[in-house]
């Protein structure tokens, strides 16, 4: 019997990779025109780092994570999300001494063990963007703005939801009034959450039971227990998206699923996937560089969007401008000594710049073309005993099927530059 992939675990295949190199181009392309440098962090780290940052009494911490004793009996987590790595990163390398304004970004693989289901895999892919050293809340609508666009250039539809979670000046208030309020229902809602609502109280309305959603539609909401100082903030980040032209609702009972956000929270939303809609999501959270034991008063905001979904999206909405996986030139040589005489050739094109394929075994022509065909070949080179004789190949135009002869003499470089001219002259 074979050996399968873990459950939750997927193989990226050939045919599917094109899209996620699309969506990865655009992100970054995006990125680096908002002035984001990228950073590559670990897969593993150790398990107090996401303790600490993420929250103990979060469902991931408390159930999701794939954590383990390594040799030297320290525990080794495998990151679920991406924030807590940047940041370990970020103090320290010491890089808050760089810029008075750090912004970065980080692509890469992330590990929770979940239930698979669409949408959701226990490997699953996050493009994540961290802002550290400025709190402005023009800052939260461009970063909102960013996602916005990367999802605009993809083709993809979804809309906006904003709230505010608040400071640890306003928060303590707004959590005495759920936690009264919760107290009143304990026998109505699910045992998780009746933990929570001691333990950590605003994880409750981030509950998935359809059945605790109903007792909390009448929950206090946090918008109404901001501080001065954070209602100016979420005010003026709303007047900035508005400026930005960036369309929103105002969810009062979004409150995210990791503990460390503060203030501006938001989720970018679909309904085409079922329960998993959220695409991308993210927020403030200012006090999170200190926590880890980095610049007391250092401000920070970031969102992460998965691929996994976009790649889904991209799929049910035949979204405009996923490339097709193209080959410029397939050269089809006939016979060993054709063969002798082109495999040097494609090489020397293939440095000029050209995606070139071409059949080693110098099988028949009917064989070749048909390989040329999958290949999405926009060229093949036809070079067999007749085109040797004569000193001249074949170039043919797969699509309109006209084709010109090009001549053999001289060195390699000469065919070459022919070539690729040829294939060049098509693009403009």
């Amino acid at each position: 019997m074979s050996i399968q992939a873990l459950k939750g675990f997927k193989d990226i295949l050939p045919d599917e990779v094109g899209i996620w190199q699309h969506i990865e181009a655009t992100a970054r392309d995006i990125f680096h025109r908002f002035g984001f440098t990228e950073i590559r962090v670990p897969i593993l780290e150790k398990t107090e780092l996401f303790a600490r940052s993420i929250g103990e009494a979060t469902d991931i911490v408390e159930k999701e994570m794939y954590s383990f004793s390594d040799r030297n009996g320290d525990s080794i987590t495998m990151r679920p999300e991406g924030t807590a790595s940047v940041l370990r990163s970020f103090i320290e390398h010491g890089l808050q001494a760089k810029l008075p304004v750090q912004r970065l970004y980080t692509i890469g693989p992330m590990f929770r063990h979940e239930r698979p289901q669409k949408g959701r895999l226990r490997q699953f892919h996050q493009m994540s963007v961290e802002v550290l050293g400025l709190d402005h809340p023009r800052l939260d609508a461009e970063l909102i703005a960013m996602g916005w666009l990367i999802l605009e250039e993809l083709g993809l539809t979804t809309t906006l939801q904003i709230n505010s979670l608040g400071c640890p000046a306003c928060r303590p208030a707004y959590k005495e009034a759920l936690v009264a309020f919760l107290a009143g229902r304990k026998e109505h809602i699910c045992e998780d959450c009746q933990r929570r609502s001691l333990s950590n109280p605003l994880r409750v309305l981030d509950c998935k039971s359809s059945h605790c959603q109903e007792q909390y539609v009448a929950a206090p909401a946090i918008i109404d227990h901001l501080c001065q100082g954070c209602a100016d903030h979420f005010s003026q980040t709303k007047a900035s998206l508005d400026l930005l032209a960036v369309p929103y609702t105002v969810n009062p009972f979004m409150v995210r699923g990791l503990d460390y956000y503060t203030r501006t929270t938001f989720e970018l939303v679909t309904d085409a996937l079922g329960a998993q809609s959220a695409v991308g999501a993210g927020g403030r959270y200012d006090g999170l560089v200190e926590q880890l034991g980095g610049a007391k008063n250092m401000p920070g905001i970031g969102f992460a969007m998965g691929m996994e979904r976009l790649v889904l999206l991209l799929n049910q909405q035949n979204a405009d401008g996923c490339p097709e996986t193209t080959t410029d030139l397939f050269v089809a040589a006939l016979g060993e000594e054709a063969t002798v005489r082109a495999f040097p050739l494609v090489h020397l094109l293939r440095r000029k710049g050209l995606q070139v394929a071409m059949d080693l075994e110098g099988k028949s022509l009917k064989s070749q073309m048909k390989q040329a065909d999958r290949a999405k070949a926009r060229f093949a080179l036809i070079l067999g005993e007749e085109e040797l004789t004569k000193g001249e190949a074949v170039l043919r135009d797969m699509t309109s099927k006209e084709q010109q002869q090009v001549p053999l003499a001289g060195p390699p470089e000469a065919l070459c530059a022919i070539l690729v001219a040829a294939v060049t002259r098509t693009e403009q």
